[in-house]
């Protein structure tokens, strides 16, 4: 017997009678996008990927939440930038909120629990049921693809401003209580487990002191500190070794997996113990491989020559936007690549989800490359609109003179305001899931949010 369900079971004749009048206080966007929810493809990729969670999930326990009221409270969560706890209150409360997530009088998913099934729905799941939604917008003539302007930006990590000190705090608290924890489910292993965090958090305390001192005489003190704040995390990262030695013969799957966090910690660490060596006493400060969290290793350190803020942490994201401020497709990089060998293959994505080159594409200088502009226009591009800030070409000059280059580029500035309202509305400034695969689901949904907003406001002036 399947525990899965797609649709909420079915209404009483009150809750329909309250939902006619909830209904005409909805946004107007909302009744829109109600409808474009109700598509089967979009509510089946929920459907699966929640059959995904675990082994049985699909046959075995109790009856899970249907699927399409996953799809709608995630969109909800997102369009408002709730946390899952207001999401569950908000819900809870409002009439209105109910019958778009179509709850009706049932019970709203506990904020923990529908946490843990967005879990099952992954980068790949999201950038699907993304797909679909833009589909649904060509079918609708909300776009056409006649027209391309791409952009990227950074989203940051949940993480704080890295320094090597922090980072070996955070190293060795959380290598510290993973071995306390194993030694509790384990039992008595032959060693005690010893908690040095004491030590560390002074040595940073005195390591934060020390630069207030200014010359050599500050450096000197400052290499002081450092060597007894990596004294002691050697010997913490030696305690872990010893830890996981003596408990590899525990069969607990408990104690298997708590091994398992600490020897993929174990290795983090040893990796900023020796960046700290080499920024410290070697004066080595750029490394391609430098790790600013432990807990998200794969942040990225990356410098986009904003004056408020130089440097930030997380990880690069293009977005490409066509009419009607539809964001056509979005991608999140693992390892940040130039601006200039992204253009290409932005247009041919389009070209394939929309069925057609774009006439227009558009860009700011970063995405000039002289190769890509003639490809693009061998796939049928008409105008280009990217400009050559180091030309010495007079005819290049006076090309993005003309009339039409510099609508182009004024058309362009709009993916800018998207990007604003990406982060300010829908929480792009920095995302709050942990992982790579977070940080997909979590640009995915935001863009999901925001094209329905968009969606739902283009079909309804149509239907005005």
């Amino acid at each position: 017997m399947s525990t899965q369900r797609k649709a909420a079971p079915q209404r009483s004749i009150f809750e329909e009678i309250v939902n006619l009048d909830v209904r005409s206080l909805w946004e107007p966007w909302m009744t829109e996008a109600d409808q474009l929810l109700e598509d089967e493809e979009l509510i089946e990729a929920v459907y699966e990927a929640q059959g995904e969670r675990h082994q049985h999930s699909a046959t075995l326990g109790r009856m899970q939440t249907p699927a399409e009221v996953v799809l709608r409270l995630l969109v909800l969560k997102h369009v408002r930038n709730w946390s899952y706890e207001v999401l569950e209150r908000e819900v809870t409360l409002n009439f209105g909120y109910r019958e778009f997530a179509r709850i009706g009088l049932e019970k709203v998913p506990d904020g923990t629990v529908l946490a843990r099934i967005a879990q099952a729905l992954g980068g790949e799941v999201i950038a699907k049921i993304h797909a679909r939604l833009v589909e649904m917008a060509r079918e609708r003539g909300v776009v056409k693809g006649r027209k391309l302007r791409v952009d990227t930006t950074v989203v940051e990590t949940n993480i704080h401003y890295p320094t090597d000190s922090s980072l070996l705090g955070d190293a060795a608290r959380v290598l510290t209580r993973t071995m306390k924890k194993i030694e509790a489910e384990a039992g008595k292993l032959p060693r005690r487990v010893r908690d040095r965090t004491r030590s560390v958090n002074k040595r940073m305390r005195a390591i934060a002191n020390s630069s207030r001192y200014q010359g050599e005489a500050g450096v000197e003190k400052r290499k002081q500190e450092y060597r007894g704040l990596l004294r002691l995390s050697r010997q913490i990262l030696n305690d872990s070794q010893r830890v996981l030695e003596e408990a590899a013969s525990r069969r607990k799957p408990r104690v298997r997996t708590l091994r398992e966090q600490l020897a993929a910690m174990r290795e983090r660490v040893g990796q900023v113990i020796r960046q700290t060596k080499a920024r410290v006493f070697l004066g080595i400060t750029t490394s391609q491989q430098k790790m600013v969290s432990v807990f998200e290793p794969h942040s990225e350190i990356i410098r986009k020559g904003k004056a408020s803020k130089p440097t930030e942490f997380g990880k690069l994201v293009q977005l490409a936007e066509a009419e009607n401020q539809i964001i056509t497709h979005y991608d999140v990089f693992e390892e940040r690549p130039s601006d200039r060998a992204l253009l290409t293959q932005a247009v041919e994505e389009q070209r394939r989800r929309l069925g057609r080159a774009p006439q227009l594409v558009t860009a700011d200088a970063g995405y000039y490359a002289q190769a890509h502009e003639r490809a693009l226009h061998q796939m049928g591009v008409k105008w280009v609109s990217v400009p050559n800030r180091n030309t010495r070409s007079v005819d290049r000059k006076q090309m993005e003179k003309r009339r039409w280059f510099k609508k182009a580029q004024a058309w362009r500035t709009g993916c800018e305001g998207r990007i604003s309202v990406l982060k300010r509305r829908h929480g792009l400034r920095r995302s709050l899931y942990r992982g790579l695969e977070g940080i997909k689901r979590w640009v995915g949904l935001g863009v999901l949010a925001d094209n329905l907003i968009n969606i739902g406001r283009v079909l309804g002036a149509a239907r005005a």
